[in-house]
């Protein structure tokens, strides 16, 4: 099996059982706290980038970025916890489906071409448009088995949310000439203990990178909440 789809085949199920034990057992708080200080920790990284690059743009791409955690975070403590569901199931649903697709059909389909060559390279068309799929599928699944379709229906977008603020990421670690958001972290021995907790050490990841496509989807449904 490929070490960077283990790894996070591995986090992914020690995230989701810390989810389920915090969400059934009390009431979904701890795991609200946890997401909190996964954000706060995220922002840390984002913050480190400055040690890389640091000019005007950098500084309105890091608020944008900062704001989607903050907003983010509002949003997850504001919901309850069958709604929480929706963002479990569209967002690291759409990322595990569209890693594993690409993995196992990448350029079968579709050819060498590639949705997202400038900023996302690695990215294929049958991993993105798969991984959509599965992330509408589930949450659709689920809206109907609680027969809230037509009041939740704007879950349904978990999944391309998902994708726009993995694509927002990227082009962020891009600008700042970063690869993986914990590069400048991970060199310091109490980041180094703390970026384990998520894959970090593999040589992939932190924080940010596994909370950033749910703060963004978050923060853009509370966009959407609001207006509706």
């Amino acid at each position: 099996m490929d070490k960077n789809f283990r790894v996070r085949v591995i986090v992914g199920v020690a995230l989701f059982l810390v989810a389920l034990v915090g969400m059934y057992t009390f009431d979904g708080k701890p795991f609200k706290v946890m997401f909190a200080l996964f954000a706060v920790v995220a922002a840390i990284e984002l913050l480190s980038f400055f040690k890389r690059e640091h000019s005007f743009d950098h500084v309105i791409l890091a608020i944008v970025e900062l704001g989607f955690l903050f907003y983010g975070t509002l949003f997850v403590n504001q919901i309850d916890v069958s709604h929480f569901w929706y963002i479990i199931l569209g967002v690291p649903g759409y990322d595990i489906f569209a890693y594993l697709f690409g993995k196992m059909c990448g350029g079968k389909i579709f050819g060498k071409s590639r949705p997202f060559p400038k900023i996302s390279k690695n990215k294929t068309w049958e991993g993105t448009l798969f991984g959509l799929l599965m992330a509408i599928g589930l949450v659709a699944i689920m809206m109907t088995v609680r027969g809230a379709f037509s009041e939740d229906w704007m879950y349904l977008m978990c999944g391309p949310l998902a994708l726009m603020g993995d694509l927002f990421e990227s082009y962020l670690k891009r600008c700042f000439r970063v690869k993986d958001s914990n590069e400048i972290l991970i060199k310091n021995k109490v980041f180094e203990k703390l970026e384990a907790l998520v894959g970090g050490s593999e040589g992939h990841g932190g924080f940010l990178d596994r909370i950033d496509s749910s703060a963004f989807a978050a923060s853009m449904l509370l966009i959407i909440s609001t207006f509706i």
